[in-house]
């Protein structure tokens, strides 16, 4: 792997970005890259975005030199893969991964040969329409492209040892929410169970190499993360991160106002 971000991640250097559910918008990408995040996450499982949508984004996003990576559906096969890749994206993030086996496919469809087994289309968006060395645009986008591995059940959790270890996995990413439902303990996230489980993920990464990601939705959140080991964090999401700074803003304005 050759991606700067990744690389500071790895070798536990903290690296920040930021999710995108909802403002499909031609500046969001760069918003977020001059806002100071190293990475941009847009979001293909909880949105209504079709590949049209996507494309614009990741476009958008790709000038900036921030990558811009997709979370992909849950369903996901070795289509839903190519065309993350395809559309531009720099990486794939996955949901539910349960099992090595499953971690290992999905590095084999981002892969171009010898690595796996993606399918292979020059001069398309990912290559921003230049045509060139074919063989070097395999083996930079099979250096560059990230897999990161969502482990949000009980399956994923038990297996997380095994799933950082599978050769081309940059990222075990918790996803909170479904986890702690997984577990039978919905949103009780000072359970320690839940706790025990964040550090069993950040033990995993560290001992394979790989990097463990979250999405934290406070500073206090982030720092307790980074001191657990994870060092890829996306800061909260763009629907969130607007509703609050617009209801902080209103209610200081109402506050002054109104004595």
């Amino acid at each position: 792997m050759t991606l700067p971000v990744i690389e500071k991640a790895r070798s536990g250097e903290l690296a920040l970005g930021t999710f995108v559910f909802e403002f499909a918008t031609n500046g969001i990408g760069r918003l977020a890259a001059h806002a100071g995040a190293e990475f941009v996450l847009y979001d293909a499982e909880h949105t209504g975005w079709g590949w049209e949508t996507l494309g614009g984004l990741v476009a958008t996003t790709r000038p900036t030199g921030v990558p811009a990576w997709i979370r992909i559906p849950s369903a996901f096969d070795r289509t839903t893969v190519s065309r993350a890749l395809d559309v531009g994206a720099s990486g794939i993030m996955a949901p539910m991964v349960g099992s090595a086996e499953v971690a290992a496919r999905l590095v084999e469809w981002s892969k171009y040969p010898p690595d796996g087994s993606r399918g292979a289309a020059f001069g398309v968006a990912h290559d921003d329409y230049r045509t060139g060395d074919n063989v070097a645009t395999m083996r930079k986008a099979n250096s560059d492209n990230a897999v990161i591995c969502q482990i949000e059940t009980v399956a994923g959790l038990e297996a997380v040892e095994e799933i950082a270890a599978v050769p081309g996995v940059d990222v075990v990413w918790v996803g909170h929410f479904d986890l702690t439902n997984s577990m039978g303990i919905p949103g009780q996230f000072d359970h320690p169970d839940y706790l025990a489980a964040l550090d069993r993920v950040a033990k995993a990464a560290a001992d394979t190499g790989t990097i463990a990601g979250f999405m934290p939705t406070s500073v206090e959140q982030a720092t307790d993360l980074a001191g657990r080991g994870f060092s890829l964090l996306a800061y909260n999401g763009d629907l969130w991160l607007y509703q609050q700074a617009l209801a902080a803003g209103i209610a200081a304005i109402r506050s002054v106002l109104q004595g």
